[in-house]
């Protein structure tokens, strides 16, 4: 990667850099998903700070990417990974996902699921090429989502 990166617990200062961050990295999806905005746009992130275990990616005074992720009883749900067009390519979401990892099994879990749109095809491929494996299709609050679990 090369870059002096940092991760670390998001604070309630990081909130208006994750709001920017969702918005940056989940815009280019609003047309492909015919107008609706997705999920992530929407998050409270003050709330999702408070109720989650909330990291971002620092490199140098900058907040470029961000995890949210929440332990369940069977294992982590990561709710929501993203990093801002202008950043792709670095290696920042490799680092927080395999962070995700580190996370879970610090929780004594064993298992990481999450959900993408099924317009979200880039992100599908990357989840399959890290060894996440498609568990099923459904359509939920008027997204048809892709869920994926991993075995660690």
């Amino acid at each position: 990667m090369g870059l002096p990166l940092t991760l670390r617990r998001a604070a309630t200062d990081d909130v208006p850099a994750l709001q920017r961050i969702a918005e940056a990295a989940y815009s280019p999806y609003v047309a492909r998903m015919g107008g609706l905005r997705p999920g992530p746009m929407e998050t409270d992130y003050a709330g999702a700070v408070e109720d989650s275990e909330a990291w971002v990616a620092q490199v140098d005074d900058e907040v470029v990417g961000f995890l949210l992720l929440v332990p369940e009883a069977n294992g982590m749900l990561l709710e929501n990974v993203a990093v801002p067009p202008a950043h792709h390519g670095r290696g920042l979401g490799r680092a927080l996902l395999s962070l995700a990892e580190e996370r879970t099994l610090a929780h004594d879990l064993h298992r990481i699921r999450l959900y993408t749109h099924e317009t979200m095809v880039e992100n599908q491929a990357l989840y399959e090429r890290i060894g996440y494996v498609e568990t099923h299709r459904a359509t939920e609050h008027g997204f048809t989502r892709v869920f994926y679990e991993k075995q660690l």
